[in-house]
């Protein structure tokens, strides 16, 4: 059966980041924009990430620029956005196609594990996946989803063995 820990990404200073590396932590993995509506959710994003490390949360984020071109810059100035406007402190990885024929393998996956509204797609920035600590997409969420409305499902993930 497939996991989320058969997959490979690339941070976002591209290095090799073998998804494997985080077995046994649970992980929201959320596709990114520097220039869209949703942006300012990296400080809730950023607030659980330190509010949940310590019990075995990873926030991963997943640039794109498929969603009105939201996204253009290059790695690193996608990086020092984050850094700079929001404090960005969790794991950020290299700027990724997340729907269509060009998806990552690792999207491919989550929407075929968690289809949404639209099917097996992603619909916009700001998607969110909620992976359990046995590598198993527990739940999907909406752009629109605020992250610190998903405190209660990661509290969840995280108490699960």
């Amino acid at each position: 059966m497939t996991t989320v820990y058969d997959f490979e990404a690339r941070t976002i200073d591209g290095r090799a980041a073998p998804l494997s590396d985080y077995r046994g932590r649970v992980l929201l993995i959320v596709n990114t924009a520097s220039a869209c509506g949703f942006t300012p959710q990296f400080a809730g994003l950023e607030s659980l990430y330190k509010r949940f490390a310590d019990q075995g949360l990873t926030v991963l984020g997943f640039p794109s620029n498929q969603f009105g071109g939201q996204d253009p810059g290059s790695n690193e100035e996608i990086g020092a956005f984050c850094t700079r406007n929001y404090g960005v402190s969790f794991p950020m990885m290299e700027k990724i196609e997340v729907k269509g024929s060009g998806a990552a393998p690792l999207y491919q996956w989550l929407v075929d594990q968690k289809p949404g509204l639209l099917g097996k797609s992603i619909k916009w920035n700001f998607t969110k996946f909620l992976v359990g600590r046995d590598g198993r997409v527990l739940k999907r969420y909406a752009p629109m989803d605020k992250p610190e409305s998903l405190a209660r499902d990661i509290e969840a993930a995280l108490a699960a063995s």
